[in-house]
């Protein structure tokens, strides 16, 4: 019978992923931080074909489906 993951695991599972997804996104989180940078109210339409392509490559990597996978291989190695 598979193990299910804590709670805990999974918190830690999820912050692990969404650190490794800015990382994998690092240029599109660059290109969006350069955009805001020094804007306020403004950032909602002046960056917003950044934010929508750093929504994008972030939702690859931590969309449900990328997270089961996540979980799937942490729960393989580490097989009790």
């Amino acid at each position: 019978m598979a193990r299910a993951i804590s709670n805990r695991e999974s918190d830690e599972l999820m912050k692990k992923t969404k650190a490794d997804a800015l990382k994998k996104c690092g240029d599109v989180v660059k290109a969006f931080a350069d955009c805001s940078s020094g804007r306020t109210v403004s950032v909602a339409w002046a960056c917003r074909g950044e934010h929508k392509a750093l929504q994008d490559c972030l939702k690859q990597y931590t969309s449900p489906e990328a997270f089961e996978k996540v979980k799937a291989d942490y729960l393989a190695s580490n097989r009790s």
